[in-house]
């Protein structure tokens, strides 16, 4: 066996032999390493029946290996219709789960939890599975997969090209749409945008786009209105609006009751429930400094409830400092940057460029939006810090998108290769050129030539 052969094998070259984007696989493994130091020493309301921090890491590390273990699975699957055939399901799962959301189904194996007055969670056999991550990463797949579909023909249904946009992009925008606002106001927002983000991508025109936008905003007057009928009863209708309405357009100044109130009293802990988690987090931010107090060290955990879900971010730049904030982003920012090199080279394959396109934007996007909360830019929102915060179902989807990702970028990578091979340097010299200046530089220093070089340059670039 020749030694190239040996090398092949050894431990240190499996980066070398790892297929896919290696700068998406450093990103994936620093984001969840970032996740096991996190949990270790983030809230103390995750511990729960004598556990200790040990059996918090030893559970978000089996977590982690299972997020690993679908990664491969998907970046394995080398056949983009396999991906394909799945994504033309992800509308009636998204559908089917919502609608088990909105029923507030229970039964002994399935239950709709509601969870701070809303129903976000399907508890499956006691696995607690966040309906709203699933959707999210399940529209974008068959979103891709429906623009794909009608591009090259093969939809079946109506002749008329408008009435398959209906029925297969604009119908289920609106559906389901419609049916997360009655669990969260911001989710709806989000997931909405992002459906509608990918349908412009697809191509949408300019006309459609319009009309779409506007039956976004009559779906969501009719169930404002709907709840402005029913929000004296003692269960009015899309009551996520009026919580959604409370929070942007507030008017009680907590703070000022904070101090008013005698301390003790029903106004004081009223205000100051309202206001401790996004102070608490612009406090760990101010005290993290540049470069925080260390791992283990935060005190506002002990504060924040959701430390470890909605304001992880807060968290990690207390602990770290701004440094550490900056390279979490550093990181995002980096995956938003390969995800569009991999989309641009994934040839004429609409689908793989789309959902590439797709699962980049909803990380990014939804890791900004999480750390725009965490700086109180924005009402709340409840959305996680992707592949960080705790949440198990969230953090399996997320793993996921990233399988997706790397299975896709395999697509791309030798186009990506021959580009960086191909790339012109930034200033070329003809030989002769260059040939020319050595030969003046020798007599310059043997001294058969007086004049400076500076006084007749004529460089051939």
């Amino acid at each position: 066996m020749s030694s190239a052969k040996k090398k092949k094998n050894t431990f240190w070259t499996f980066a070398d032999r790892l297929e896919g984007d290696k700068v998406v696989w450093i990103i994936v493994l620093l984001l969840i390493l970032f996740s096991i130091v996190c949990m270790f020493s983030s809230s103390s309301r995750l511990l729960r029946d004598g556990m200790t921090r040990i059996d918090l890491v030893k559970n978000q590390f089996l977590i982690v290996l299972a997020g690993l273990a679908l990664i491969l699975v998907c970046y394995n699957i080398k056949n983009i219709n396999f991906f394909r055939w799945c994504s033309q399901w992800g509308f009636p799962l998204s559908f089917v789960l919502l609608a088990l959301l909105d029923v507030h189904i229970n039964l002994p194996f399935l239950k709709a939890l509601n969870i701070n007055d809303a129903y976000r969670i399907l508890s499956v056999a006691g696995f607690q599975v966040h309906v709203f991550e699933v959707v999210k990463v399940a529209m974008v797949l068959y979103l891709a997969w429906a623009m794909d579909a009608l591009k090259r023909g093969t939809l079946k249904g109506p002749q008329k090209l408008l009435w398959k946009k209906i029925l297969y992009l604009y119908a289920p925008f609106l559906v389901i749409f419609a049916m997360i606002i009655p669990g969260s106001n911001s989710s709806a927002l989000i997931i909405g945008l992002l459906m509608f983000v990918m349908i412009l991508l697809g191509g949408g025109n300019f006309k459609d786009m319009s009309i779409l936008a506007a039956a976004g905003v009559a779906v969501f007057g009719i169930c404002f209105g709907l709840y402005s009928l029913t929000k004296n009863l003692e269960h009015p209708w899309f009551d996520r609006i009026g919580t959604g309405i409370s929070r942007v357009f507030e008017k009680d100044d907590w703070e000022k009751q904070v101090v008013d109130n005698p301390r003790g009293t029903i106004p004081y802990q009223t205000a100051l429930d309202a206001i401790r988690q996004p102070y608490s987090a612009k406090i760990a931010v101010k005290q993290g400094g540049l470069i925080g107090k260390g791992p283990g060290q935060s005190t506002q955990r002990y504060v924040v409830p959701d430390m470890s879900e909605d304001f992880m971010y807060s968290f990690i730049i207390e602990e770290y400092g701004l440094l550490g904030g900056i390279f979490v982003i550093f990181l995002y920012v980096s995956l938003l940057a390969r995800g569009s090199i991999i989309a641009r080279n994934c040839g004429n394959d609409q689908y793989a460029k789309l959902t590439v396109a797709g699962l980049c934007l909803l990380i990014t996007g939804q890791a900004f939006l999480h750390m725009f909360v965490n700086a109180d830019i924005g009402p709340m929102t409840g959305q996680t810090l992707p592949l960080i915060s705790h949440g198990n179902s969230a953090f399996l989807c997320f793993s996921i998108a990233f399988g997706i990702i790397l299975s896709f970028s395999r697509i791309a990578s030798r186009r990506i290769d021959r580009e960086t091979r191909d790339a012109a340097p930034l200033v070329e010299m003809h030989e002769s050129a260059v040939q020319t200046r050595l030969d003046e530089l020798d007599a310059f220093e043997s001294g058969q030539m007086q004049t400076d070089l500076s006084d007749n340059e004529s460089y051939d670039l």
